[in-house]
């Protein structure tokens, strides 16, 4: 059975923004919670669709090679359930559960809903994601590369391991939120109560408080820092690809957890060459004589040189194919080939011993332009703009 588009289950369209896709996932799941449908197989089902396609579209890598290659382009990582893995419903709970506020999937969620305490709170405040770009050569690009990146961020504090305390006695538990990290507030609506839950304010959602602070980074657990991060770079990406680093970002507050840190590819342009997909293209230069008897020359590629025969009577415009010579694709899904574009180079000014020599073939049967094939009179015709 084929696994539906991502874009249809959740009612957006390709160019939808991360605010946006939160909210149609954030509908998509209340219309089809279980605690809504009770014994509803067909709604259970649509709810985990839901789920998968929001955990693969709100990640920039993985939104990109799906939209380039569809469920085939993921590997079987589709989500919780990619290849065909049974994952149970508490994972998209624990995965999910802040994106409707914190309390969408607590207890007495329509008066009487199945009890889904999340327990107390990780200690922390998560740490906020980067974004870097990355500029690459084609070369690079081509076959792949790891690359060295000197980021400043927010780096876990050494001297208290980033809890914020000066040692491990000066925490205490919260008193307004009695180490839960959080606060609720029960409301009720026509469709029962509904709960609530917001960061606790005494703590900001630890759970605890310090007595005494550290003196390195005055109870943040972080502080402005530097790092090298490597970064893989596979080959045949394109320019406006991710690459997600998780938890290669900002460090959390107190121990929170670190950021992501997205490598947005940005394409440098090359010298010689344009791109098109896998390929790429060269123009070369000849002179009359080459292109009239033919030759052999030597054309850049992108791992060097390389040897190319120019047969005699080459036409201006003839693309000759190197094959294997352009970019592996990505996911190795094979190499592009490099094209060459012959364009005959026509000298503007001549010696008189030059013009004495173009004049003497006037008259020759084989430079009459008239005993030309057909295909040539269309081709110099569609010529005529770039030569004229």
């Amino acid at each position: 059975m084929s696994k539906r588009d991502y874009y249809e289950i959740l009612g957006v369209d390709k160019g939808v923004s991360e605010a946006e896709l939160k909210k149609a996932y954030r509908k998509q799941a209340m219309k089809y919670h279980p605690d809504r449908n009770k014994g509803d197989a067909d709604a259970e089902q649509k709810f985990k669709e839901a789920a998968e396609a929001y955990e693969i579209l709100r990640d920039p890598q993985k939104r990109a090679r799906y939209d380039q290659y569809g469920h085939a382009g993921l590997n079987n990582q589709g989500g919780f359930g990619g290849g065909g893995v049974e994952f149970d419903m508490e994972d998209i709970f624990s995965r999910f559960g802040d994106i409707f506020g914190g309390g969408f999937f607590g207890d007495d969620i329509f008066g009487g809903g199945r009890s889904r305490s999340r327990g107390r709170r990780q200690p922390g405040t998560p740490g906020s994601d980067m974004k870097i770009r990355m500029p690459l050569t084609l070369e690079e690009i081509a076959f792949g590369v790891e690359k060295k990146l000197k980021v400043k961020k927010q780096v876990r504090c050494e001297t208290c391991s980033g809890t914020g305390a000066a040692t491990d006695s000066d925490f205490e538990t919260c008193g307004t939120c009695n180490g839960m990290g959080a606060v609720r507030q029960v409301t009720r609506t026509m469709l029962g109560q509904m709960v609530s839950e917001q960061p606790c304010p005494t703590c900001q959602g630890d759970g605890r408080v310090i007595k005494n602070k550290c003196k390195t980074c005055s109870g943040e657990g972080r502080m402005k820092g530097e790092e090298t991060i490597k970064v893989n770079i596979p080959s045949g990406v394109s320019n406006g690809n991710y690459i997600t680093l998780r938890g290669q970002g900002n460090a959390g507050r107190r121990g929170g957890q670190a950021g992501d840190l997205i490598v947005l590819i940005e394409e440098k342009e090359h010298e010689h060459f344009i791109r098109e997909g896998n390929n790429i293209y060269y123009d070369l230069a000849l002179s009359i004589p080459d292109a009239v008897l033919g030759t052999e020359v030597q054309v850049p590629t992108l791992k060097g040189k390389a040897k190319l025969r120019i047969e005699s009577g080459t036409q201006p415009g003839k693309l000759l194919r190197m094959r294997g010579k352009g970019i592996i694709g990505l996911n190795n899904s094979g190499e592009g080939d490099q094209f060459v574009r012959v364009n005959v180079y026509i000298p503007r000014e001549l010696s008189d011993s030059e013009k004495k020599a173009i004049e003497s073939l006037k008259g020759a049967e084989n430079f009459d332009a008239s005993n030309q094939t057909k295909e040539e009179k269309g081709f110099f015709s569609k010529m005529k703009d770039v030569f004229g």
